[in-house]
């Protein structure tokens, strides 16, 4: 869609919003970002030249800079996502009141709306996790983000809104080094290895997770804009598909680093702990005509030359 968009990002200095900004940008778009800092970094914006308004939408007050702009697509990646907050009530809140007032401006303009959900509201689910199993969250940001879900079916029923939420899985890449623990494992052992350490993992790495690329998600995020903007909505998977352990993630990073540690792996101390995350694809495929580019292979080479640039040994 080459026709040139105002557009909205909340949560844009973060992780997925900063590579979707960019991307946007890219595409030749006016992007407005909105975001307040306190899990995104302003670093990952840097070299933005679009607008940036520092700002809470989870509070109305942020809304007063912009509530009579209309946006074609707004993007709402804006969220408390650090699963070991300690308040559980505010990160619902937050979450929850934060997509409540984007639907409200969203309604006023009838904007269109593509939000990220999250494959944590599939829980202890069976594998794979298809769109229409019974949620079953685990933590509190699961349950926002579960929320969040039943919300956006109830405004689908009403007809007034083109809505479409991703239920992102195990998301990787560049721009996400600020999140500290949160970031994803690739990351984690990633930073063990280059220091010199054994990769530490749980016994005996097989546990498999759904790992998919940010440049993945961030062309998921584009498909769903251009749905949105057909008048369509739903509530889709954004995964690979297919699984990988972790003793998989070890034995490509090493292939990228040039190394040869073995793992080191412990005890799980967690009474409860998913050794499955798949996403089912089917209706992502057929009906958001998504497909991945990045395999856990090519997306690690890949990330790894963006850490590490030539140091494929």
């Amino acid at each position: 869609m080459s026709e040139k968009k105002c557009i909205l990002v909340t949560g844009g200095a973060g992780f997925i919003g900063s590579n979707l900004t960019f991307k946007l940008v890219e595409k030749g778009h006016d992007v407005t970002v909105v975001d307040n800092l306190s899990s995104g970094n302003i670093k990952n914006l840097k070299g933005f030249k679009g607008n940036f308004i520092e700002g809470d939408v989870s509070k109305p007050a942020v809304f007063n800079k912009f509530k009579n702009e209309s946006f074609d697509v707004i993007f709402h990646e804006a969220a408390i996502t650090d699963t070991t907050f300690k308040d559980d009530e505010e990160m619902i809140r937050a979450n929850v009141d934060g997509y409540r007032n984007i639907l409200e401006h969203a309604n006023k303009f009838r904007t269109a709306v593509v939000y990220a959900s999250s494959a944590a509201t599939y829980g202890r689910g069976k594998s794979p996790m298809k769109e229409d199993q019974k949620p079953e969250p685990l933590n509190a940001y699961a349950v926002s983000k579960k929320m969040m879900d039943d919300i956006t079916k109830e405004e689908i029923k009403k007809g007034t809104l083109s809505i479409i939420g991703l239920r992102y899985f195990n998301v990787y890449g560049p721009r996400e080094p600020f999140k500290g623990k949160s970031a994803s494992m690739i990351y984690q052992l990633y930073l063990q290895m280059k220091a010199g350490k054994r990769p530490r993992i749980f016994k005996y790495g097989e546990q498999k997770r759904d790992f998919i690329y940010v440049k993945d998600v961030v062309s998921a995020n584009i498909r769903a804009m251009e749905k949105t903007l057909k008048g369509e909505s739903d509530i889709f998977n954004v995964g690979t598909g297919k699984s990988a352990s972790f003793n998989k993630l070890i034995l490509e990073l090493n292939k990228n680093l040039g190394t040869n540690y073995e793992p080191d792996y412990f005890e799980n101390p967690y009474g409860f702990y998913q050794n499955v995350t798949e996403a089912d694809m089917s209706l992502s495929n057929k009906v958001l005509g998504f497909r991945t580019e990045y395999d856990i292979e090519k997306g690690i080479e890949d990330y790894v030359n963006y850490l590490t640039p030539g140091s494929k040994g």
